[in-house]
């Protein structure tokens, strides 16, 4: 593959990466479940995801008693982190071993710094999945890949957070779900949405239905999976028909009907002259597309994009 004109967007091929990922994932959603099942819940589940650092992907502070503590991945030294508000600190390598080994070496070094947690060690959003604990077939961990798709999600997170600013209504942080294992920023129009009737492995139907009450527009990185390369997308809940027909940017951003959304590839962006810029069009366009096909109020919901160091000016009433 070419070399991408901007080097900071670097390349994902899904096939030689795979079974880093897959192991990756797996591991995610050990780290994942320790903070679901300790801290209160959010709506959407916003209390559950993780957030793109300077090194990795963390949790932020998980409540645990009087103390707080956070589990981070720092991909650059290629170490699982777990910080406690008491001072106390473990560090576990990230190394090619079995998603039981992981699960039993995490909760271990949480034992020993005397956080008590439990958890549904059977994975969500992954069919025919295995137990954490008995999963012994996947255990790949390249760390340059690793490190490639930090790198992805740094490019990308900075960009969906230029976007999200242009939105005054409500909208969710940026952040990355470890079950589908995709970072995302959703967009609200206000009103409730009919009830979620889908089916998700792994998943309480109640879990679903709570997370999608209400309108959406959505867009997210995806760094591949089921043989597909990794692909920016923007979808709609409930999705009017109009959007699945609408003309968005770029060119090569086709509809999906299987997944029910649009697709960006990874590469086109990367490969592109500016990729902040069209990576920027595919979020506003398909926002647009679903927010005028289900007839949103978009005068009272949108703004200007944010400036750094600038407040946004405000009409007195």
């Amino acid at each position: 593959m070419g070399e991408s004109p901007n080097a900071a967007w670097p390349e994902l091929p899904y096939q030689e990466w795979r079974a880093t990922q897959e192991t990756l994932q797996l591991w995610t959603q050990v780290v994942g479940k320790i903070r679901l099942g300790l801290t209160p819940w959010l709506n959407h589940s916003w209390h559950v995801p993780f957030y793109v650092t300077a090194r990795g992907l963390g949790t932020s502070p998980i409540p645990f008693r009087s103390l707080v503590f956070e589990i981070n991945f720092d991909f650059i030294a290629g170490t699982l982190d777990i910080l406690v508000s008491d001072g106390n600190v473990r560090r576990l390598p990230l190394r090619s071993q079995t998603v039981a080994d992981f699960y039993a070496t995490t909760l271990s070094a949480l034992g020993e710094l005397g956080i008590e947690v439990y958890i549904d060690d059977f994975p969500c959003e992954i069919a025919n999945a295995t137990a954490f604990s008995k999963d012994r077939a996947h255990g790949t961990y390249d760390p340059r890949f690793a490190l490639r798709f930090w790198q992805a999600l740094v490019q990308s997170d900075r960009v969906f957070k230029q976007f999200r600013t242009g939105f005054i209504g409500k909208s969710s942080p940026v952040h990355f779900f470890w079950g589908s294992f995709d970072l995302a920023v959703t967009r609200f129009s206000g009103r409730r949405a009919p009830q979620f009737e889908g089916k998700v492995p792994g998943m309480d139907v109640g879990v679903m239905r709570e997370a999608y009450s209400h309108e959406v527009s959505s867009a997210g990185f995806w760094p591949g999976g089921n043989d597909v390369d990794a692909s920016f997308y923007s979808y709609a809940y409930p999705t009017p028909d109009a959007f699945r027909h609408a003309k968005v940017e770029p060119d090569a951003a086709v509809f999906n009907d299987a997944l029910g959304e649009f697709l960006l590839p990874y590469d086109v962006v990367r490969r592109s002259p500016n990729p902040d810029a069209t990576l920027l069009n595919f979020l506003q366009s398909t926002y647009a597309a679903a927010a005028d096909a289900a007839h949103w109020d978009r005068s009272a919901l949108e703004c200007s994009q944010g400036i750094p160091g600038t407040p946004r000016h405000v009409d007195s009433l």
